[in-house]
Formats: structure tokens, C-alpha cells, sequence
């Protein structure tokens, strides 16, 4: 089988970004068959660009403006007609079909809330942000690999996205932001636990398929879950996460699943 990197200087930025921007995703990809890091690299490097664009200047046009850029990107692999160049487009063009594009277009619009840096109203608001960021990008992975049945990467997705995001909870709050509708303990805890009830029901509605690859990104999500439902002091002070043994060894074990 032949080496998709090989003389493909797409890929290999794309993994580049990704490794710099998203290492813990990185080492996700870097588990899975070289066949499907193919697909998982451009989808990963669009999401660093994207995530990380209502942080990289403090003017909410220039942001949007950043954002739109890539909403019209996906607007072109959607249409199936001419897509600009671009190390990271280029390849993404490639991996996603409409419905995937569609979602990731999703994960965009729900991105303009970084930017607008408004309190999330309610609970619901938050899950919402979450499927479409967290959910959508792995349902989007795991189309990309050949899956046409989502639902457990959308649900396990979202789980995903919020363990990562009561990791920022901290660096959130020193950018001045409210990460959460509400920061008591007991509501973190039962937020978690509902995080977990996510986590659980994808992993029923999983079955051994090509979009399998896409799951690994979620090699946390459980222990950290867990973490926070039983030690949600842990969200507020920044001390929720895995020793580096631990994140080893679940990565290992997710591989091997």
C-alpha cells in the first residue's frame, strides 16, 4: 500500500499544524493506520486554524472575517466546483463530502461565539456549542473514513469537546470570559456526569466500521470526565488532567480497541 505522504507537502503540513497546535490530537492520528491519518490530519488542521482564530487578535472583525474565510472555503467543497488553494483546503477538499462540509460549516458559525465572548445563556446553549464543535468535527472525521452511521462519533464527539473544554475553563477566565452558565461545584459535577452519559451511549452505538480512526481523539474523555464529576475543584484550580503514565496508557488501550 502506498504512502499518502509520500511527495505530498500538503499532508505533511497539515500534520505540522497539527502537531504544534493540537498535540494531543496529533498522537490520536499518529495511532491509527497511515491510510486514515490521511483523511484525519486535513480535518484536524482545519479545526487548530479555526479554533484558534477569535484568539489570535483582539478585533472581533478581523476574527470574523477569519472565520468567514473559512465558511467560504467549505462553501466551495459544498458546491463540488472550484476550491481555492491552500495547504490545508487543498486536502481537506478531498476527505469531506457535502453533509460533512455542511457540519463543519456548523462548527464555524458556532466559533463566532469565541468571538463575540457572550456567557453562554443556559446549560442547552452549551451542549449546543459543543455538538457542533466537538461533535461535529468527529462526525466529520468519521464520514471522511467511510462511515455513513454518525451517531456514535457525534455523541462521543461532544463528550470529547466538553472534557477539553472544562480543561480551558481556567484559561477562559483569564481571557475574561464566563465559560459557564454556572461554576458551582455540584452543577460542574452533574454536568460531567451527563458528559459521561454521552460518552457511554456513543460507545453502545459504536460498531467496528472504517470510521473507527476517528474515535481515537476521545482517548481522554472518559478519565477525565470521571475526574471532574468527583473532583470538580479540579475544573476551577486547572488540575484536571492525566499523568503523563496514564495518558500512555490509555492511548495504548484506545489503539488496541
Amino acid at each position: 500500500m502506498s504512502d499518502p505522504f509520500a511527495e505530498n507537502p500538503d499532508l505533511i503540513a497539515c500534520a505540522k499544524l497539527v502537531e504544534q497546535g493540537d498535540p494531543e490530537r496529533f498522537a490520536a492520528v499518529m495511532a491509527a493506520p497511515v491510510q486514515a491519518r490521511a483523511v484525519l490530519f486535513p480535518i484536524y488542521a482545519f479545526n487548530v486554524e479555526v479554533s484558534r482564530a477569535p484568539w489570535l487578535t483582539q478585533e472581533p472583525m478581523i476574527a470574523q472575517m477569519r472565520l468567514q474565510w473559512w465558511w467560504d472555503a467549505l462553501e466551495e467543497i459544498r458546491n463540488g466546483g472550484m476550491v481555492r488553494r491552500h495547504e490545508v483546503v487543498t486536502p481537506l477538499a478531498l476527505v469531506l463530502d457535502g453533509e460533512a462540509a455542511l457540519w463543519l460549516q456548523d462548527l464555524v458559525e458556532a466559533r463566532r461565539l469565541d468571538v463575540e465572548r457572550v456567557p453562554f445563556a443556559d446549560e442547552p446553549a452549551l451542549w449546543d456549542y459543543l455538538e457542533k464543535t466537538g461533535g461535529g468535527l468527529m462526525a466529520a472525521a468519521a464520514r471522511g473514513l467511510g462511515t455513513r452511521d454518525v451517531a456514535a462519533a457525534w455523541r462521543i464527539g461532544t463528550a470529547a469537546g466538553l472534557a477539553g473544554y472544562l480543561r480551558a475553563v481556567p484559561d477562559l477566565e483569564a481571557r475574561g470570559r464566563q465559560p459557564l452558565p454556572d461554576g458551582r461545584p455540584e452543577t460542574i459535577a452533574a454536568l460531567a456526569e451527563r458528559g459521561l452519559a454521552r460518552y457511554a451511549e456513543g460507545r453502545r452505538k459504536g460498531r467496528p466500521d472504517a470510521g473507527k480512526p476517528a474515535l481515537l481523539a476521545a482517548w481522554q474523555t472518559r478519565a477525565l470526565l470521571t475526574q471532574a464529576a468527583r473532583h470538580p475543584a479540579r475544573v476551577a484550580d486547572g488540575t484536571l488532567a492525566l499523568s503523563e503514565f496514564g495518558k500512555r496508557w490509555r492511548l495504548l488501550l484506545a489503539a488496541l480497541r
